[in-house]
């Protein structure tokens, strides 16, 4: 059980390196909020679904995710759109 992270050591990790956590946790989406000055974060927001359906979503709006994540400290990626928040 030593081997997995909390939370907290994933953000703290992310956060020194800098790099973005990439979460289906709304923990990390929250937390952003609240915390200066964050690590990056990209919230998968499209629930459950099988590997391709998954695979093709993301897909089709990585660029666009990839782009928002240079500029914003939160994003968020829902099946139909992409939001990002400064």
């Amino acid at each position: 059980m030593d081997d997995i992270w909390r939370d907290k050591q994933i953000w703290k990790f992310a956060k020194e390196q800098p790099l973005t956590s990439i979460s289906k946790d709304s923990d990390f989406s929250n937390r952003i909020l609240f915390k200066e000055p964050p690590p990056k974060v990209i919230h998968i927001r499209f629930g459950n679904m099988k590997m391709r359906e998954f695979f093709l979503t993301t897909t089709h709006v990585w660029e666009q995710v990839i782009a928002l994540n240079k500029t914003h400290k939160l994003v968020n990626v829902f099946k139909d759109r992409v939001e990002a928040i400064d």
